[in-house]
């Protein structure tokens, strides 16, 4: 991996080829479709976006894409990110590569001169890339920069939505830019707002009284600098857990103990047993209770952290790793916090919580309008053995992704607002944040996005049928002979 990080760009001659071929596959393939959805202007707000997507991370830009080849071109992304930070990969994720095989398509929607493969051999060579090994995580990002560039997907940052309501005229989105806010009229919505889109870290009830300064979730920004010389719990066996072991040490953490609740940490990916293109096209159609039984078997189970991130935090001395060791007490001083576990009471000078995310709807104010109108999956299905359960919280979702109403009739505008984040999980499995399925997600959901288009529209096309005169014959193709009764 050393040598690709330093390997030499090869010089934009070569990008250039790539984006050449990219293009010339785009004309083949008659891509993108012309624009053919009518414009309309709201009474109050002007023009109507016909796609607003909120998010311009991995989800956002293939989402984006997708609806641009099928002739949806009058779209707008909006993150609340600087311009190139989108996205988890140079922020709150510190894996040092993917999980993700490196032959794995990803976001390129079948064009193979769109993969990173090819982004990558451009750059740096067909040798450099039979040597990688993982895809180191921040070049990844560099490819969805190009991504985004090469597509002129149009992205509007540091804009983050405040409020999200519908009526008989569409959407309006309330966005928040540089001190002032304004509402933005659309047709529909896409939240891909990634794995905490609705909701936000979790943390357990037991350490939601640690101060700041002793305390801090995986997901947000620490200075690891700060944390030289001290010494550190990590609460958590999962990948986030373990990665962010690894930067502590790396940053000269004294020693970095991993607290694990469950009696060995998980050695299988369950999830990869059914990986596979039936499960990507299928799941949608499996019943609810199909749906629940898969999604938490596998999170029953719990994913492994990756073996590559294990090795990294083990190359430390000073990490620890105890199982069967769950959290029994919590007490903060002024400059530490003691851990009370089966080991006794030990006295760590920072905690970092690896415990992952949850849907938890009223952290997100953006959504109230939207919230007490949609059905949750407790709405429609729970398993009956778990009554209560983190996964009754989620969004039930229709074939599309789009929000499905609570009480029918109540709210028919949710039904325009897509759910391409995280919590689709329960209701379309993973196709829209991992690497592997997020091409199939994507098309899915722009395939449904204009099928609705279409349809609420019929009156224009048919209209547009009625009207249109362009002749293919013009009369002069064929000699007409007069028939003697005519003459």
């Amino acid at each position: 991996m050393d040598d690709v990080d330093q390997a030499p760009d090869q010089g934009p001659e070569t990008i250039a080829a790539l984006e050449a071929r990219l293009r010339r596959d785009l004309e083949l393939l008659a891509q993108p479709a012309r624009d053919w959805v009518r414009a309309r202007t709201h009474p109050r707000h002007g023009a109507v976006l016909d796609v607003a997507i909120i998010g311009a991370g991995m989800a956002g830009l293939t989402a984006a894409f997708a609806l641009m080849r099928l002739g949806v071109r009058n779209i707008r992304l909006f993150d609340r990110a600087p311009a190139d930070l989108e996205g988890p990969w140079v922020t709150y994720a510190r894996m040092e590569t993917l999980r993700s095989p490196k032959h794995l398509a990803g976001p390129a929607l079948g064009l193979p001169n769109l993969t990173f493969r090819a982004w990558f051999e451009a750059r740096f060579g067909r040798e450099a890339w039979d040597r990688l090994g993982k895809i180191p995580r921040t070049q990844w990002m560099d490819y969805l920069r190009w991504y985004k560039r090469v597509l002129a997907i149009p992205v509007a940052n540091e804009t983050e939505m405040v409020d999200l309501a519908g009526d008989g005229h569409g959407l309006t989105v309330t966005l928040a830019a540089g001190g002032k806010t304004r509402p933005v009229a659309a047709r529909r919505v896409v939240l891909a707002t990634g794995r905490d889109g609705l909701g936000g870290p979790y943390t357990p009830p037991i350490f939601r009284d640690l101060p700041t300064h002793l305390c801090a979730h995986s997901g947000d920004a620490i200075d690891f600098a700060s944390l030289a010389g001290k010494r550190i719990a990590v609460i958590g066996a999962g990948a986030s857990a373990v990665d962010n072991a690894a930067e502590a040490l790396e940053a000269g953490a004294a020693a970095v103990d991993m607290l694990v609740r469950r009696p060995d940490i998980p050695r299988i990916n369950k999830g990869m047993g059914v990986s596979n293109p039936g499960l990507a096209l299928g799941f949608a159609d499996l019943p609810p209770e199909r749906k629940w039984a898969i999604n938490a078997y596998v999170a029953d189970c719990q994913t492994p952290p990756p073996r590559d991130s294990m090795l990294r935090a083990s190359r430390h001395e000073t990490f620890a790793v105890h199982t069967a060791c769950p959290i029994l007490g919590v007490r903060a001083e002024t400059d530490r916090v003691l851990l009370t576990t089966r080991l006794g009471e030990t006295a760590f000078d920072f905690v970092i919580l690896g415990t992952g995310f949850v849907v938890d709807w009223p952290r997100r104010p953006e959504l109230a309008r939207l919230a007490p109108h949609i059905a949750l999956w407790r709405d429609r299905y729970v398993d009956p053995d778990m009554p209560v359960h983190e996964f009754a919280e989620h969004p039930f979702l229709g074939a599309r992704f789009e929000f499905t109403e609570r009480v029918p009739g109540d709210a028919p505008w949710v039904g325009r607002v897509y759910c391409f984040n995280y919590a689709a999980t329960m209701s379309q499995y993973k196709l829209t944040g991992d690497i592997p399925a997020i091409s199939d997600g994507a098309v899915r959901l722009a395939e449904g996005i204009v099928r609705s288009l279409f349809v609420e529209d019929y009156a224009d096309h048919y209209q547009r049928l009625l009207d249109y005169a362009q002749p293919e014959l013009l009369g002069d193709e064929w000699r007409r002979e007069e028939r003697e009764d005519e003459a």
